[in-house]
């Protein structure tokens, strides 16, 4: 049988073809939300307006390039390693400390505290940005100061999001206090939040929250402390609320997706 594409000339795609195939493509990568491992066909189809045979061609060129993988009998479909590729190197990229200023400022004009922005490091996390409380009576303790992800609130407000966070406990919790310490960020993960009294400073009260990166990857914490004389229960409340809004906006401006 004698091969006549030659005779025919090359295939001229149709203007605003492949510019839709890439948009639909995308559509599908974007219909995955926060929570979800693994969708069926179906699934995909009531999020996104696909023919079947359309939304299977392009789950395969997806496959093909890693975006998406595909498993199971009748498949289901998840994003694949090339996402996370995608993802490492967004978050690589991001200055965090410079990306977190307008959040530090707004907490440093509504509480009058010292603001911080702590990343986790290995089994430590270190102060990448600091707005120090104007205020006589204040703490502070520096840009590139480190402590074990362990200790004070900021540190729990990471470790309770930690995949396996009870490998960070040994040689550091004695074994008879780990299911106590455990408990405690399983209330921490709970509720959002840390607060820790007269921990790592003698008079200051830290109260912190976590905040995420693309991929949904707890990254650090944002961190507001002062003295106790001025945070009573129900000021802590009110700068944990500010601290909230803060983190999901820093969130979602780092990449990570709510729903």
């Amino acid at each position: 049988m004698s091969d006549d594409s030659a005779d025919r000339g090359p295939v001229v795609e149709k203007p605003g073809e492949g510019v839709r195939a890439v948009d639909r493509a995308l559509d599908i990568l974007l219909a995955f939300r926060a929570g979800d491992r693994q969708l069926s066909a179906s699934e995909l189809l009531r999020r996104i307006d696909l023919s079947r045979p359309t939304l299977y061609r392009l789950l395969r060129t997806l496959e093909l390039r890693g975006f998406i993988v595909a498993s199971g009998e009748p498949q289901r479909f998840q994003l694949g390693p090339s996402v996370a590729h995608l993802a490492h190197v967004w978050t690589s990229g991001l200055d965090l400390a410079e990306l977190s200023q307008p959040m530090m400022r707004r907490l440093w004009e509504q509480t009058g505290e010292t603001v911080a922005l702590l990343v986790h490091h290995g089994r430590e996390r270190v102060c990448v940005a600091e707005m120090p409380s104007p205020q006589p009576l204040s703490f502070k303790r520096g840009v590139g100061h480190s402590e074990s992800v362990i200790q004070g609130a900021s540190g729990r407000a990471i470790l309770a999001f930690v995949k396996d966070a009870a490998s960070y406990l040994d040689g550091k919790v004695p074994p008879n206090q780990q299911p106590a310490y455990l408990e405690g960020l399983a209330r921490i993960r709970e509720a959002g939040y840390a607060i820790s009294r007269d921990e790592l400073i003698k008079g200051a009260v830290a109260m912190a929250v976590p905040f995420r990166a693309a991929g949904g990857k707890v990254m650090g914490s944002l961190v507001v402390y002062g003295p106790s004389a001025r945070l009573d229960d129900a000021r802590v409340q009110q700068i944990v609320a500010l601290l909230l809004d803060a983190s999901r906006e820093l969130s979602a401006k780092a990449g990570a997706t709510t729903d």
